[in-house]
């Protein structure tokens, strides 16, 4: 992820600082302990904290639309914290303030807050939240509203979605789960053949099948593209937009599955958003 621009210091901001705590209900339901550790520590803290105990994606969006002059603090994994700002960048709020999180789940849902930067235990990360520093990052927007936060992926030879992807019911888990046993059989890892274009220059053509299309956030604040073919070397390139089109085509960004689709562009926008680390 991208680093603060040179030449611009953390801004700083006090324990005063009057916060909105969206606490998610898997963290509630999965480890209550660190959710009253972390409301302890963030309350001691603050002069003014409002909590938020959302039930739905719904419930989420309407407690950060009204969160006033308020710095809101995700606490749960990473799908909390994408579930936050997809929510300001649909408001087109997302860099009108610092972002922090509170970090609570299974680990192996917290990959995303560890390479953020932010400490994985309640006490330091809610400590963090008070006394940290702003951390500037970039974001990749696509052409249909959706944002890449960590990195984007997309596998050219049969797409296995995981049944436990972040925000799913127990019965979509099952339903997804079930049709991505049949999409796997029928494409039996055959290599597709997508077009790709970083910056207007193409790097791989419907004519020359394809493994896997990765692209991600640099510090050099443009993305990394990645294109692994089936014959032949990697391709690997710094642009600001890419596009990849050809036959539907399902993509992971962060830990979100979409599609099919035609055709889709990204586009980064550097220092898009703010983030609170530990100084």
């Amino acid at each position: 992820m991208s680093a603060q621009r040179p030449g611009h210091p953390p801004p700083a901001f006090g324990r005063g600082d009057p916060l909105l705590v969206v606490i998610d209900p898997a963290a509630r339901a999965m480890d209550g302990e660190s959710v009253r550790i972390a409301k302890d520590v963030l309350c001691a803290g603050s002069s003014s904290v409002k909590i938020a105990l959302p039930d739905s994606a719904e419930e989420v969006d309407r407690a950060l639309a009204h969160r006033g002059r308020r710095r809101p603090v995700v606490v749960g994994d990473d799908g909390a914290l994408l579930r936050a700002l997809r929510a300001l960048h649909r408001e087109r709020t997302l860099g009108q303030g610092p972002v922090a999180l509170v970090p609570v789940g299974h680990r192996s849902a917290l990959a995303l807050a560890r390479a953020l930067g932010v400490p994985v235990g309640a006490v330091p990360a809610a400590r963090a939240v008070l006394d940290g520093a702003e951390r500037e990052l970039d974001l990749l927007v696509d052409d249909s509203g959706g944002i890449v936060v960590g990195a984007l992926r997309i596998p050219c030879g049969g797409f296995a979605v995981s049944p436990t992807a972040v925000g799913w019911t127990p019965v979509e888990r099952a339903a997804r789960a079930a049709r991505s046993l049949m999409r796997s059989l029928v494409a039996n890892g055959q290599p597709q053949r997508l077009r790709v274009e970083a910056d207007g220059v193409v790097l791989a053509d419907l004519d020359h099948p394809l493994q896997e299309i990765s692209v991600r956030t640099a510090k050099s604040g443009l993305a990394e593209v990645l294109v692994r073919g089936s014959n032949g070397g990697p391709v690997s390139v710094q642009a600001r937009t890419v596009t990849v089109s050809g036959r539907d085509f399902r993509y992971r960004a962060d830990a979100s599955v979409t599609g099919p689709v035609r055709t889709r562009t990204w586009t980064l926008q550097p220092a898009a958003w703010r983030l609170t680390v530990p100084r």
